[in-house]
């Protein structure tokens, strides 16, 4: 099946700039912070080679890295999940429908299915990015509050995004 390259290019741009622009200056009750670029990394087609996807995702996490001033923090979280993707996808998808399904839309997999997806790698990806953020143990119980509550929120938001623009 063909990859339309130009497609993956504009949601890594429209993610990148929604995440830079508008979701870096949400900060709900200091607590709530949505990242939703990552649906760059959950977008991508199933046959994507482990190495391109980590390569994909340290440029994504590299460029968010740019715009926010953190130094690697973005970009080795989205390592780990380019790195854990296929990890997932294997652990909640039969190999039969990874081979007859190319891309991870809730419209080629199902809502249910989509949703536990995502929860996946939102959940990882912020476990990773706010333990490294704050680089100790001693605010544990804020920090995974502030896991839980903004994973919640980016799945939301990552979900949404399905049925407003990806639609069929």
């Amino acid at each position: 099946m063909a990859i339309n390259p130009f497609k993956y290019l504009l949601i890594f741009v429209v993610s990148v700039l929604l995440q830079v622009l508008i979701f870096n200056n949400i900060l709900i009750a200091r607590v709530i912070a949505p990242f939703v670029y990552i649906l760059f990394i959950v977008l991508l087609p199933f046959e994507t080679p482990r190495s391109l996807l980590m390569v994909l995702a340290l440029i994504l996490g590299f460029t968010v890295d740019l715009f926010t001033n953190t130094p690697g923090v973005h970009a080795s979280a989205c390592v780990l999940i380019g790195f854990l993707r296929p990890v997932i996808l294997n652990l909640i998808t039969s190999r039969e429908t990874l081979e007859s399904v190319s891309n991870p839309r809730v419209s080629n997999m199902g809502f249910h299915w989509f949703a536990t997806y995502v929860a996946f790698l939102v959940v990882t990806h912020h476990l990773f990015l706010f333990f490294i953020e704050a680089f100790t143990f001693d605010s544990f119980l804020l920090t995974i509050l502030r896991v839980i509550l903004s994973s919640v929120m980016s799945i939301v938001l990552i979900v949404l995004s399905q049925f407003l623009i990806f639609r069929n």
